[in-house]
């Protein structure tokens, strides 16, 4: 992502008795699979991001091809805008390099099925917002999978705070290897940037991350903060990989944790808004 594009405005459980409390409980977490989870190490903390291969199969095997090869170890975050987003990848740091390898194709738009867990925040008709895994997508809804091929539904990743997304030149085929954390909402880059990951812990590291002047288009210049290590958690040893529990996004939980949120924030309330919480072990 060379430069910061202008801003523009762009479940019921149904169930004859309630479960027993600890069980209840249970079935409101999920854990995050081990070949899903990127450990990031930061010169400010660790930070964990949920990767999703069915939204962006060619951007996930992209980044964990190249933690896997220790590629990222060591690179600065050259970028960083506060509000904004915190940049990283590049060998060179500068915003100009990449990797030896060939670029990704953008995946924009994933199709999704009913057994994707999405769940309705927002709107009606073609343009419902909800989140899926905790990441937030605008979809079709599941009424329109009767009539595809495939039965199921177009859909595209929303940037919102903690959306881990693939940075590029100005085509948009152009991604290598260079990834930006989001710690603000930019509708700006929807539909034109590749969605991948979300920040299930950490993202306050993120928010302490030295950032530049945005009038040098977020450039840290002298002594930025790095990246230590990145791996997949299958790649770490066993002792070292950490469990991370999601709220499940059709939890009773869930559900209050969204109807509050669009209590307090009233006329106001955004998809980006919502945010489910996570455990680490």
């Amino acid at each position: 992502m060379k430069s910061r594009p202008a801003l523009v405005l762009s479940a019921l459980l149904l169930s004859a008795a309630p479960l027993p409390a600890v069980a209840q409980e249970a079935s409101s977490w999920r854990t995050v699979p081990a070949e899903r989870l990127l450990v990031v190490e930061t010169s400010k903390g660790r930070v964990l991001v949920e990767l999703f291969p069915d939204v962006a199969p060619a951007h996930v095997e992209r980044v964990t091809t190249l933690a896997d090869q220790g590629f990222y170890d060591g690179h600065t975050f050259h970028r960083v805008i506060e509000g904004f987003m915190a940049q990283t990848g590049d060998p060179m740091g500068t915003g100009g390099g990449g990797s030896e390898l060939a670029d990704v194709s953008a995946e924009l738009n994933f199709r999704r099925g009913r057994d994707s867990g999405f769940v309705t925040v927002e709107g009606s008709g073609p343009g419902l917002r909800g989140i899926m895994r905790g990441l937030s997508v605008v979809t079709q809804p599941d009424s329109q999978m009767m009539v595809t091929a495939d039965f199921k539904v177009g859909a595209q990743g929303v940037f919102c705070p903690g959306v881990v997304g693939m940075a590029r030149a100005g085509s948009l085929d152009s991604a290598n290897s260079q990834f930006f954390f989001m710690t603000g909402r930019e509708d700006a880059l929807n539909g034109i940037y590749t969605p991948f990951g979300r920040i299930v812990d950490g993202l306050d590291v993120v928010t302490t991350l030295k950032s530049g002047p945005e009038s040098d288009n977020g450039r840290v210049g002298a002594d930025p903060d790095t990246l230590v290590r990145v791996r997949l958690a299958t790649a770490l040893p066993e002792r070292e990989r950490p469990t991370v529990q999601v709220l499940r996004d059709g939890s009773p939980e869930a559900a209050e944790i969204i109807a509050e949120t669009r209590a307090a924030r009233g006329s106001n309330f955004n998809i980006c808004d919502v945010q489910l919480p996570s455990r680490v072990q």
